[in-house]
């Protein structure tokens, strides 16, 4: 396994941070829960931590853009409409959204500091099917703890780890990527980092800093999943789910404005939306710290303060999540690893020496 930056490929321009990772943003964590069992069990769960402590008592200015709505993201018509998301985001297989859901319920009313009365987790997913028996109901409320106790910054796991686990990317196999990049903020830098889970698109339609390298990978040669698979789902459907954090002082529509550019850098990628998949993003920003989610008259703050990009020095930042999900999803794919899961499917991973032989035609 290796990541792009390794072959000594790179796309766009900017610099990437430390660990070239969404934990590049100061206080984000990532956390995986991987379950692998027998010969049809491969799926998991992975959440990203916007802040540390209990993100119900400091919750971050976010938010989302749909491109495609054949999926599910929990929680995002409250990000909506209030710019702010108070809690973790999980990432899993579409059948666990509940069950994934109802446990970050449950503890995270546990975990405030104030009497939480209701929450709306933020919880996505994507479709895992063709390699795990997604009806079984593998992931439980022990793995999504599990992925919450194993959250930590600095590197991040990739290919098939968490919610990626069992994910499919451009027939390949897919799973859960990552990438930064850092922009100037004037007085200080700031960090744009992306985490995608990528099940989406068809062969023919990757494409590497422009190059059309699906297509000189045939199927003859590293057969598709959907070859073996049976009649459903169609070759190359499934979805992407794009989380885009930054330490860049960002109002909640700014954060909805670098969820939206994500979707560049999908393209960039080979992936267009199509009438299958689920293409959603969220992005958020760790800069303000707005109040907690209080509902206590006697509590709740009349005013505060808060700092914001004006528009005008925005752009560098949009570029910055183009860039970044462009890389994570390359990242996810040269991370991941062949594997063989339900009724004998395999899907066979895009190994560094394969990609470079395809650029070089």
């Amino acid at each position: 396994m290796t990541r792009l930056r390794d072959l000594g490929l790179t796309v766009g321009g900017l610099p990437v941070g430390g660990h070239n990772a969404i934990t590049d943003v100061r206080g984000v964590a990532v956390g995986h829960a991987t379950v692998i069992r027998g010969d049809d069990v491969r799926t998991g769960v992975t959440v990203v931590e916007t802040r540390p402590g209990s993100p119900r008592d400091e919750p971050v200015f976010a938010g989302a853009f749909t491109l495609n709505g054949n999926g599910e993201f929990t929680g995002l018509e409250w990000v909506r409409e209030s710019g702010l998301l108070a809690g973790p985001i999980a990432l899993t297989n579409t059948h666990s959204v509940g069950v994934v859901r109802d446990t970050l319920a449950v503890d995270e009313a546990k975990q405030a500091a104030v009497k939480m009365f209701w929450g709306l987790p933020a919880v996505a997913e994507t479709y895992d099917g063709v390699l795990n028996d997604i009806n079984g109901q593998h992931v439980t409320a022990e793995h999504v703890r599990a992925a919450r106790a194993a959250a930590a910054p600095g590197p991040v796991a990739e290919g098939n780890v968490g919610g990626g686990t069992g994910m499919i990317c451009h027939e390949f196999k897919g799973g859960i990527g990552t990438s930064s990049r850092v922009v100037d903020g004037g007085d200080a830098p700031w960090t744009v980092g992306a985490l995608v889970q990528a099940n989406y698109g068809a062969r023919d339609q990757l494409r590497v800093d422009g190059r059309p390298v699906g297509r000189y990978v045939p199927t003859s040669e590293l057969p598709s999943p959907f070859d073996t698979v049976r009649a459903w789902p169609p070759r190359g459907s499934g979805s992407i789910i794009i989380v885009v954090a930054t330490d860049a002082p960002l109002l909640p529509d700014q954060c909805r404005r670098l969820a939206v550019r994500s979707f560049v850098g999908l393209s960039r990628a080979g992936g267009y939306g199509q009438d299958g998949s689920g293409d959603i993003a969220i992005a958020f920003s760790t800069a303000n710290h707005p109040p907690a989610e209080l509902y206590d008259e006697q509590r709740v703050p009349w005013t505060f303060e808060i700092t914001s990009v004006p528009h005008q020095r925005i752009t560098p930042l949009l570029l910055a999540a183009v860039e970044a999900t462009e890389e994570a999803i390359l990242n996810a794919l040269l991370q991941a690893e062949t594997m063989t899961g339900r009724d004998g499917v395999t899907a066979h991973a895009l190994t560094g020496e394969r990609l470079l032989q395809a650029l070089s035609v």
